[in-house]
């Protein structure tokens, strides 16, 4: 019996766990990385930031996530839970420096600077949960936090619209939600690794099916963070004339919404049909959902987009990362690693398409069928050609 109670508080305890690094991606990248989205059309109605400016501050962050992915490489997991708290503590200083900004350079450094942070706060919560925690199967929670996080900044964001704060009323908004779930996960994480039982690590189902190889997993994560990062730049500001009444931040909290099971989804299917398969149907949807507003510019297009697009790249993720573990003893360097330096060039190149594309015809149609196009392409590396027999 002893037994028994003492693997239930071990399920217990791994499963806790996993809801506070779900809260830790949740401040990071829903509130440090992703609110920006959100909070874009206002500053650009408060004369804040042109669309230009804007572009480079959303290039700046994802240039920041890509150095703090690597400068956050070499940590130990045993350092991973002073690294969270940290992490966590940067991200709510940042959002709170923010709100006293006006020079637009200003808030484009700052916005590098909360990138860095917001990386530095993934690999962070990765590590503890994954290696730290050993909890492997609670990875679908973990990053399903991204979208939690998007959808609690969104709603926050639109409740401050309803008593019309201008944007630096709003980044207050956001500093004190992100503090406040930061204080909710501190004292979840332990500094104690678990010990492990003996027992060995279940088979992975996608295991039974053939792998990817570890170029062309690079070359499509690349693609795809080119892929979806227009649609997640973008969204709330090339539909805020097209909703009516609607606020546009609701059509990013839909994006988040459809996020947050998605990785669950995403994952199950991955053990059943296997990374090539996975990949393909998820990058092919990604596609669909990415051109859908150039196809459809009408409420039902651009809510659909959201939802599809929302429900997929976080899938992408969650399928890329397990399918580069299994393939990593083939590179000398760590693939994840690259991985992630890939998909971080894919994040900042697009905005910046985005804003080239956008200035003659002032229309994102042409980038957005760019970045369809590049989604279709990452889904064509999953299909695996044989020669024709002779």
């Amino acid at each position: 019996m002893s037994t028994i109670r003492q693997e239930a508080s071990s399920t217990a305890s791994q499963g806790m766990a996993a809801v506070v690094a779900a809260l830790v991606m949740a401040v990071g990248m829903g509130f440090g990385r992703f609110a920006f989205t959100g909070i874009y059309p206002v500053m650009v109605s408060d004369a804040v930031l042109t669309v230009h400016q804007g572009t480079l501050a959303a290039s700046a962050n994802y240039a920041g996530y890509l150095l703090g992915a690597l400068l956050t490489a070499a940590v130990h997991p045993r350092h991973s839970r002073r690294v969270c708290v940290l992490a966590l503590g940067g991200i709510v200083l940042c959002l709170g420096v923010t709100a006293l900004l006006s020079a637009p350079w200003l808030i484009i450094a700052m916005r590098g600077i909360t990138g860095s942070v917001s990386a530095v706060t993934m690999v962070a919560a990765s590590l503890w949960l994954l290696q730290h925690r050993g909890h492997t199967s609670g990875a679908p929670l973990l990053y399903a936090g991204v979208g939690m996080g998007i959808v609690l900044s969104s709603e926050m964001l639109v409740a401050g619209r309803t008593f019309d704060l201008h944007s630096a009323g709003l980044w207050w908004v956001l500093a004190a939600g992100s503090l406040i779930l930061a204080v909710i996960a501190l004292p979840g994480l332990d500094s104690r690794p678990v010990e492990a039982t003996g027992t060995r690590p279940a088979l992975h189902g996608h295991e039974s099916f053939p792998a990817l190889g570890a170029g062309r997993l690079i070359a499509l994560y690349g693609l795809a963070g080119f892929g979806y990062i227009i649609t997640a730049t973008y969204l709330p500001f090339f539909v805020r004339n097209a909703l009516g009444s609607i606020d546009p931040i609701q059509v990013w909290a839909l994006f988040g919404l459809g996020a947050v099971p998605s990785c669950f989804i995403w994952h199950a299917v991955h053990m059943r049909l296997g990374t090539r398969r996975a990949l393909f149907v998820n990058l092919a949807l990604q596609a669909a959902g990415v051109i859908l507003p150039v196809l459809a510019p009408n409420p039902a297009g651009y809510l659909g987009s959201a939802l599809i697009v929302g429900g997929t790249f976080m899938g992408t993720t969650t399928i890329s990362m397990l399918a580069g573990r299994r393939v990593a003893h083939t590179l000398r360097v760590s693939i994840l690693a690259v991985m992630t330096a890939c998909f971080g060039i894919g994040q900042i190149v697009g905005p910046l398409v985005a804003n080239a594309m956008y200035a003659p015809h002032h229309s994102f149609s042409g980038s957005l069928s760019v970045a369809a196009a590049a989604l279709a392409v990452a889904a064509l590396l999953c299909v695996r050609f044989t020669p024709a027999k002779s």
